[in-house]
């Protein structure tokens, strides 16, 4: 069982890392609080379904500042709908990139969109492989038999 108490240890720290360097906010801590028995893959469920949406609204927002004539209003639509899928896991720089971005979008400023997309897609892969590091810890401790600690 000791190795068990190492990688729930292990869990807490990265975990509580992602929190302090505002990788995640309290809202993952509200998603982890839904998951239970009935359904234990709730958080990576959600957390893959974002992973997928974001990888179709980063290569819609590329698309969309590469068109001669920007459509700034459907730029904003689809940062509009990154920043709440992004909120509503607790992905918290990428949400924040999201607000800089809507203000270049209501600028219509095409360098600050594109800037801002850069970073975004940074942050994004960012955050992604941070939660998959999360998540395997997850699995490597319920593999050796152990429970996932909550975070508080």
């Amino acid at each position: 069982m000791a190795a068990v108490s190492q990688l729930q240890r292990q869990f807490i720290e990265y975990a509580t890392s992602l929190y302090n360097e505002g990788y995640l906010d309290d809202q993952f801590t509200q998603l982890q609080k839904l998951q239970d028995e009935s359904n234990p893959d709730f958080v990576v469920e959600v957390v893959s379904l974002f992973f997928e949406d974001s990888e179709k609204l980063l290569n819609n927002l590329a698309t969309a500042l590469q068109q001669k004539i920007v459509d700034y209003k459907q730029v904003d639509s689809h940062v509009h709908q990154f920043k709440g899928s992004s909120s509503s896991i607790g992905a918290q720089r990428v949400t924040t990139v999201c607000v800089h971005f809507r203000n270049y979008c209501d600028e219509q400023n095409l360098d600050g969109c594109l800037r801002c997309l850069q970073q975004l897609n940074h942050e994004y892969i960012l955050v992604r492989n941070k939660l998959e590091a999360l998540f395997r810890l997850e699995q490597q401790i319920l593999q050796a038999g152990g429970s996932i600690p909550m975070m508080e």
